[in-house]
């Protein structure tokens, strides 16, 4: 991480009230939403819990909501966290709960079947990643499905799609590599652009 956790959440906080509106709005970033939805909805029932690391405001989880039993939303920024939760309550959504945790230590031990994150893992470096993405496999999920911005070849140092003062995006490789190695199965990858793209990981080591 090229700055310190508070840094982060501090820039998260000033931005909440706008970001749904102003804040990554590409086509390439709804784009990304639309594969992580799907991929997340595919299998999902409505006896499994989701949890949604760096849920920022809860346009994923809040979306998975009529599909799942819970869905648990975790973030660092509390700013981010209370626009999720006025949004649960403006859709009269009871079946959600938004707290502070993060990718290493998502403060959450209930059974986990699906996590889903979109846009926030590439904060961490390479490594802080696979801790992460070995914290994630930890907590026994059958499915992870990741949508961030990440390399699929020689990014253009003209025209990132990212923000190289606070932003650390790895190859699409380092996190395969990542995935395997915490046990998951790589069975999607979903190029969205060359710095935008999907990972799907399953463990058919779970049984519930």
């Amino acid at each position: 991480m090229k700055r310190p956790i508070e840094d982060h959440a501090a820039r998260f906080d000033e931005m909440a009230g706008r970001y749904d509106d102003e804040v990554n709005q590409t086509d390439e970033y709804k784009a990304c939403v639309s594969f992580v939805l799907d991929h997340a909805k595919e299998d999902l029932t409505t006896e499994d819990t989701v949890l949604d690391l760096g849920c920022g405001t809860g346009a994923i989880g809040l979306s998975l909501a009529e599909y799942a039993k819970t869905v648990v939303g975790r973030d660092i920024s509390e700013g981010m966290l209370e626009q999720a939760r006025e949004k649960a309550d403006d859709a009269g959504l009871d079946n959600v709960e938004f707290g502070q945790g993060t990718f290493r230590e998502p403060d959450y031990d209930g059974q986990v079947d699906v996590v889903v994150s979109n846009f926030a893992m590439h904060h961490l470096s390479d490594e802080e990643k696979r801790e992460a993405i070995q914290v994630i496999a930890d907590l026994c999920p059958r499915k992870f499905v990741l949508g961030d911005v990440m390399f699929f070849g020689e990014p253009n140092p003209d025209e990132p799609f990212y923000s190289p003062e606070v932003d650390d995006p790895s190859t699409v490789g380092h996190l395969a590599d990542a995935f395997t190695d915490a046990g998951f199965v790589l069975t999607a990858v979903e190029p969205v652009h060359d710095q935008v793209g999907v990972l799907v990981g399953e463990r058919v080591d779970v049984d519930r």
